[in-house]
């Protein structure tokens, strides 16, 4: 049977779910931000638009993206790489916000990972009809670093799953608010989005926006 975490139980102890031995769900941990980081996020989106990028065969991802920091994710048909500009626009990302980039910092301390210091993210726009497949954040240089993902808009079901693609994930539903931190032992599990579910956020309406902030060099 596939696994599955409660999260929306009121017990304080339930604040922090653990998905692995150095992975663990820290909800509600961006509550206290949520409306700063949005806004942040229509200032990035000013300077660093939302595209749709493809896999290297050429198909369409069901998300748009885009990216600040030093360097940005993108791809082409060699494959997934960092790259310094916009792919469309072809100028240097903006700056992580300060805000985002002390959250992180915090919530990877909390999770054990000290003196984390991203300098990219990757932001994601997820529609109703978008998934993310399972996959590894493997193309940072030093894999030490953790990763840390932030959740806004509409709830979605997260794909917690093991060392191979082909081990069956666990079913994670994650909230406006809620952060995921993972690295260590936990650093190279597959990862992905089955779907949104739930109602329409009130303020951001039928979309989610995740934001995950790395280490890449």
């Amino acid at each position: 049977m596939t696994a599955s975490f409660d999260l929306f139980a009121d017990s304080p102890e339930e604040q922090r779910v653990a998905l692995g031995p150095q992975a663990v769900v820290l909800r509600q941990k961006a509550s206290p931000l949520a409306a700063e980081l949005a806004a942040r996020i229509e200032d990035v989106l000013q300077h660093s638009p939302l595209y749709q990028m493809a896999t290297p065969g050429g198909k369409p991802l069901s998300v748009r993206t885009t990216s600040c920091g030093t360097h940005g994710w993108s791809s082409d048909p060699t494959g997934y790489s960092y790259v310094r500009h916009h792919p469309l626009t072809d100028q240097a990302w903006p700056e992580i916000p300060a805000a985002w980039s002390a959250l992180a910092t915090e919530a990877a301390q909390e999770a054990g990972f000290a003196q984390f210091a991203p300098d990219t993210c990757l932001i994601n726009q997820y529609g109703l009809d978008s998934k993310m497949a399972l996959h590894q954040d493997r193309s940072e240089q030093d894999l030490r670093q953790p990763v840390v993902s932030i959740s806004l808009g509409m709830s979605a079901l997260f794909l917690w799953g093991g060392m191979q693609r082909s081990d069956k994930p666990a079913h994670v539903l994650l909230h406006h608010g809620d952060m995921v931190v993972w690295g260590g032992v936990d650093r190279l599990r597959f990862h992905g989005i089955k779907h949104l579910t739930g109602a329409p956020h009130p303020q951001l309406g039928a979309m989610r926006y995740n934001l995950t902030l790395r280490r890449a060099r």
